[in-house]
């Protein structure tokens, strides 16, 4: 009987050690991209404001965001989706030499893909007029930089590298673009010089200091291997990418056509502030990336992750409802008069962010499988209802037709993923999970009708609250995983 005890008491120890050290490796991760995001993110925030009140013309504004969606679209295709690809293969590769060989690739193919990106647009400067088409390329270029260089600091562990890009990049953005918008006036000109001096400034900063790339480069290493099966891994993520754009940016092409860049400029100052839920979403997706991956193969796998998905339903309900009514109160001075109606679509475009980030959570089955190839089909589905959605209900509900067409694509993509994850994780979902939905759908009621900011203020705080009490035993969890970790590393 003693003997008993004692075995269940060691693995009870094992267990809360275990759990200790995912606790704390989640908590420590959350930290690290949350200072990368949310100073990064904070001042691109603050650029909002900014360009509202120095780019007066509506349709200008409309037509920059236009070009971002273009740019946006044309990543994946440029980097041959290595964003994803150098990241995954980095994580889990100890060998040093594989890692030079990954890394190498990497470079060669971006060197590639800018000098193509360069010919291209030559030949498109001599027989078309595409206005900015110089800042266009440029902006490409900085962004798929940035984009591929800072998952290869992520993928070879170096998050300091990582975080210190995404903040140097926004400092830039903030300095530039007060400088070319604000003093010198250059409109969204400006605005496009900013983004692509600072991004390329940030990552020559960041590698001059860690020199990460350059002692992993080898440009006489055969790579053909390591291409292979990277290429094998991504080329299923291109045609997702695609669907993705189609998916979440399409509609700027639907609003610019059906209804004028001018509607198009005042729903793009709205949907940049749902860069605040995306940017707490990140962060969770992010950290979660990293333990997903190395805790697949975890026995209490099921279990661990219908922790993780129910904690943050709560999470982003709280963030959702903080988010719509802090902006609610404050949009009177953030945002110029030519602007002021984005507000009204504050509250349908951070609920569709909502259920965009829930969404994302059940990619990582295919991404710890490393079964990406299957990505496609939710996505393609998500793609023809979106855009099959777009023309049904622009023509009858205008801007409201789009933002319905966004909500309902992404709760498809949720109920199609829901199902397809179980071939990877089984999930759980408990019954109080439903007091957070609805409390973001009651939330609609004192946003559109109530007109009085104390009532507003009072309402989000008990609504936070009570969330927060609910989630309380998830809290103590992570809180104690950090108590027994401390513990174990003073024994």
């Amino acid at each position: 009987m003693y003997l008993c005890r004692a075995i269940n008491m060691r693995e009870t120890s094992e267990k809360r050690t275990i759990t200790a050290n995912r606790g704390s490796k989640f908590l420590k991760d959350i930290g690290i991209y949350a200072i990368g995001n949310i100073g990064s993110k904070l001042i691109t925030f603050m650029m909002v404001p900014l360009y509202t009140y120095f780019v007066h013309d509506t349709s200008d504004f409309g037509y920059y965001d236009l070009c971002l969606q273009v740019c946006l679209l044309l990543i994946p295709f440029f980097t041959l989706q290595l964003r994803d690809g150098a990241f995954r293969f980095l994580l889990d590769c100890e060998d040093t030499v594989q890692r030079k060989r990954i890394v190498s690739f990497v470079a060669r193919t971006m060197v590639s893909s800018v000098a193509l990106a360069l010919l291209i647009a030559l030949m498109m400067s001599l027989f078309t007029n595409v206005q900015y088409l110089g800042y266009i390329v440029g902006l490409l270029i900085a962004m798929s930089l940035q984009e591929v260089y800072s998952q290869v600091f992520r993928g070879l562990s170096n998050n300091r590298a990582f975080v210190s890009v995404g903040i140097l990049s926004a400092l830039g953005i903030g300095l530039f673009s007060i400088i070319f918008v604000a003093f010198m006036g250059w409109g969204i000109r400006g605005i496009f010089l900013a983004n692509i001096i600072a991004r390329l400034v940030a990552l020559v900063i960041v590698e001059l200091r860690v020199r990460l790339i350059s002692r992993h480069t080898r440009m006489n290493i055969n790579t053909r291997t390591v291409a292979r099966v990277i290429i094998r891994y991504t080329l299923p993520l291109m045609p997702g990418s695609l669907c993705w754009w189609l998916t979440g940016s399409s509609d700027r092409l639907f609003i610019s056509h059906f209804l004028g860049l001018d509607i198009n400029g005042v729903y793009a100052v709205a949907i940049r502030f749902t860069g605040i839920i995306n940017t707490m979403a990140i962060i969770f997706y992010q950290a979660w990336q990293e333990t997903a991956i190395l805790q697949y193969h975890s026995p209490d796998r099921n279990s661990f992750f219908s922790k993780m998905l129910n904690s943050y339903i709560f999470l982003l309900a709280g963030i959702f409802v903080g988010y719509v009514f802090a902006l609610k109160v404050n949009y009177g001075w953030l945002v110029a008069h030519e602007y002021q109606e984005s507000l009204n679509y504050i509250f349908p475009l951070g609920l569709a962010a909502v259920v965009f980030a829930v969404a994302a959570f059940f990619d990582m089955g295919y991404q710890c499988a490393k079964d990406t190839k299957r990505t496609l089909p939710a996505i393609v589905l998500a793609a023809i209802v979106n855009i099959a959605l777009n023309f049904l209900l622009i023509k009858p509900l205008g801007v409201y037709g789009v933002m319905t067409t966004l909500l309902i694509t992404y709760l498809v993509l949720v109920i199609y993923r829901w199902y397809d994850m179980k071939r990877y994780f089984v999930l759980k979902i408990e019954p109080r999970t439903a007091v957070p939905v609805g409390a973001m759908l009651v939330s609609a009621i004192p946003f559109y009708y109530c007109h009085s900011i104390a009532i507003d203020i009072l309402f989000s705080i008990a609504i936070i609250a009570l969330l927060g009490w609910l989630c309380r035993n998830e809290l103590r969890d992570l809180w104690l995983s950090k108590i027994i970790k401390t513990h174990n590393r003073i024994k």
